[in-house]
């Protein structure tokens, strides 16, 4: 934590107005069986799955197309519960494209094989991990957060499969840490839904799923978050929350699924 910034950092949510018509944060779409799919050519075709994937003209990319950031893309088939992500997608007709890219049955506990990414550098799923509105309207979070450090080690933890480390030093957070608002922390004078999400921090906590700004975490590009939660989240100090080991979880290091 002392390498991620430090007590006194302010965590941040990394989503929100972007005062654009591209909304600040991860984007999905939830599609069907009869969305068209195409063949994604992959940058790292070793270590991504091959499709098809429900990805045409529109479906949203983080940024807007060609934005030159991390241009994630998240296709959601409720038809079948099988989750689609890419890595820096660009579609075209001609050919779509993408550095990485992971299929997920959500029927399944199985993870990726050991020491492959995904559309993360984590390894992990992208959109079980970010904030929505929906859940924080409904008043539960049922999951960690996705978020990210500057600086992490050369390995990475359960549940995570692959690292994306620049040191090898284990006093820098590995992919796969996890950070837990400490129970003793007082959220009685936030809002409601600042609460709903504090809930979640204290319960599931954070888990380091790719290299970032320091202790920004991850919500769905949706228009209409509520500032006065935003706001009262950039209140939350580093220092209120604790390293958790997970290891007494596992059931099978291949598998999600916890105890």
């Amino acid at each position: 934590m002392a390498n991620s910034g430090g007590p006194g950092l302010r965590i941040h949510p990394d989503f929100g107005d972007s005062g654009t018509s591209v909304p600040y944060g991860i984007p999905f779409i939830v599609t069907n069986a009869s969305h068209p799919k195409v063949s994604i050519t992959f940058d790292y075709a070793d270590e991504s799955d091959p499709g098809p994937y429900p990805f045409g003209p529109d479906t949203p990319i983080e940024g807007g197309a060609g934005s030159g950031g991390d241009q994630h893309a998240i296709m959601m088939d409720s038809s079948t519960c099988t989750l689609y992500e890419l890595y820096d997608a660009n579609y075209s007709a001609g050919g779509s494209t993408a550095g990485s890219g992971a299929i997920w049955n959500l029927r399944s506990d199985a993870l990726r094989p050991s020491g492959w990414t995904s559309a993360d550098a984590a390894g992990l799923p992208i959109l079980p991990g970010l904030l929505r509105q929906d859940e924080v309207a409904a008043g539960y979070v049922g999951h960690a957060i996705r978020m990210t450090v500057q600086t992490t080690d050369k390995t990475f933890i359960w549940p995570a499969r692959h690292q994306a480390g620049s040191v090898t030093d284990p006093n820098y957070s590995p992919m796969g840490a996890r950070f837990r608002l400490k129970s003793s922390v007082d959220i009685s004078r936030f809002s409601r839904d600042t609460q709903v999400v504090l809930i979640a921090m204290k319960h599931y906590g954070l888990i380091v799923a790719d290299n970032g700004s320091n202790w920004y975490f991850q919500g769905a590009a949706q228009p209409g978050w509520d500032n006065t939660m935003l706001d009262e989240l950039k209140s939350i100090p580093v220092g209120d929350f604790e390293a958790v080991n997970t290891a007494s979880l596992v059931i099978d290091p291949n598998s999600g699924a916890a105890r």
